[in-house]
Parts: C-alpha cells; structure tokens; sequence
C-alpha cells in the first residue's frame, strides 16, 4: 500500500470522479491509494462504469460517496474535477495540495444511448490525459518518487 493518498471530488459522485479514480487506481498500478467523494451521492452512473469496462477497468465494486466521511483525513492532494465542487470547496482541510481539473460533466448528456455513451467516452479520454499529465509531472520533479 501507498502513503501517498489522492481524493478526487465532484457534485454527485456518480461520473467523473468515479472515473478518475479508477484511472488513477489502475494507471498508477496501485501505487497510489485513491478515492472519490461528492458534495452528494446520488450513485455510479451506468454509463460511466460501461464505458470504463470498454478499457478494463472495473468500477462495480466502487461506490458513490460523501465527502464528509474523508474531511479530516490526510491527502497528498485533493482534486476537484467539477466546478461546482471546486466552488464548494475552496479548501480542504488535511489536504498537501489542492488541484482543480475542470471536466465536462457526462452524465449531462442527452440523445440516444449511443450519442451518451460518446460523450461517456470523450470525458474518460479527457480524464485520462489530465492523468497521464500529472503522472508524468509528477515522475519528472526533482525529489519525487513516481507514482
């Protein structure tokens, strides 16, 4: 297990934090210890978890969190992945860093199934690539170990 912890916080939990903590998970190959939150919990979305299936990785056994089970913990870094979040949280306590990546918010989606699941799709790329990113920064910064 990692001592470098990440929390990934949005609205309702349901979509982009979800997927950004399975990417992180995965992507890190478990060399980071993630978890998500929302200022709600309104559940994973299906979309979310059929999209991230398509590239194998597995979020049924993830679950739609508060935020409130996690103030007071420490983070190595918070990151807002919503505005709305974002704006909610100014700070957070216990946490190193704060971040914001800003995202479109999938599950806002409207059309047929297969018009959603594009849009389902192009947010997990976009997460994904802001992942890669940090990853990266992160290996390349003097005095790091990489994650």
């Amino acid at each position: 297990m990692s001592d470098e912890r990440v929390l990934f916080l949005c609205t309702h939990n349901s979509a982009r934090s979800q997927m950004a903590e399975g990417l992180l998970r995965h992507l890190s190959e478990g060399r980071v210890e993630v978890a998500s939150a929302g200022t709600e919990a309104r559940g994973v979305h299906p979309l979310a978890v059929r999209v991230m299936a398509e590239i194998g990785i597995d979020l049924r056994d993830q679950a739609s969190k508060t935020l409130d089970r996690f103030v007071g913990e420490r983070w190595d870094d918070v990151i807002t992945v919503c505005d709305s979040a974002n704006e909610s949280c100014p700070i957070f306590p216990g946490a190193r860093r704060r971040l914001h990546w800003s995202f479109d918010d999938p599950s806002a989606a409207t059309g047929t199934e297969e018009q959603r699941l594009i849009v389902f799709r192009r947010g997990r790329e976009e997460i994904r690539a802001r992942i890669d990113t940090w990853l990266a920064e992160r290996a390349a910064a003097p005095g790091r170990r990489s994650a």
